[in-house]
């Protein structure tokens, strides 16, 4: 009988092995499924915040001075660009950053007439030249491209397929 029972306890010791793995592997799939889940949610909240910055520009009249702070807060940001249309430097303005279609797409050399084509949806206004020019030169009295800091700008945020917002458009009010 020794035997039996030594075989017993061993296949009862081998049952319990088997079931804490397959409980060890159901946790750790329900753990790599809520884990995911977790990280779609702070990436959706994460973007949420990170566009809430731009709530100020969307679809807004601004001073030429929120124009000129906005240039120099933005002026680094990658895949971004800021255009500003001021009363002498119609109709096509200054790009800041990168030139940028309305459908959020960053325009190249290579792209440019696919980028003309797309912002035709916000009148047109990306620049052929691609003239990109320094946030400085729209402090500067005799630029062209000077900002009024008392000036009124009509302010658009640009946003891709995904809701990122690439860049933000300038218009100045008459």
């Amino acid at each position: 009988m020794g035997n039996a029972q030594k075989a017993l306890v061993m296949a009862a010791g081998i049952f319990l092995a088997i079931a804490l793995i397959t409980i060890a592997v159901v946790m750790f799939i329900s753990a790599q499924e809520a884990t995911k889940t977790a990280q779609d949610n702070f990436s959706g909240i994460q973007n949420e915040l990170s566009s809430t910055s731009f709530n100020v520009y969307d679809n807004t009249i601004v001073s030429g001075s929120q124009v000129v702070n906005a240039l120099r807060k933005y002026d680094n940001r990658q895949e971004f660009g800021i255009q500003v249309i001021v009363g002498t430097d119609r109709p096509s303005g200054a790009w800041y950053g990168d030139v940028v279609s309305s459908t959020g797409n960053i325009a190249t050399t290579d792209h440019a007439s696919q980028a003309t084509e797309s912002a035709n949806t916000y009148g047109g206004r990306i620049h052929n030249s691609y003239y990109y020019t320094r946030p400085v030169e729209a402090e500067a009295i005799e630029s062209r491209h000077y900002v009024n800091p008392a000036g009124r700008f009509q302010a658009i945020v640009v946003r891709d397929t995904s809701n990122v917002v690439k860049g933000l458009v300038f218009t100045q009010q008459d």
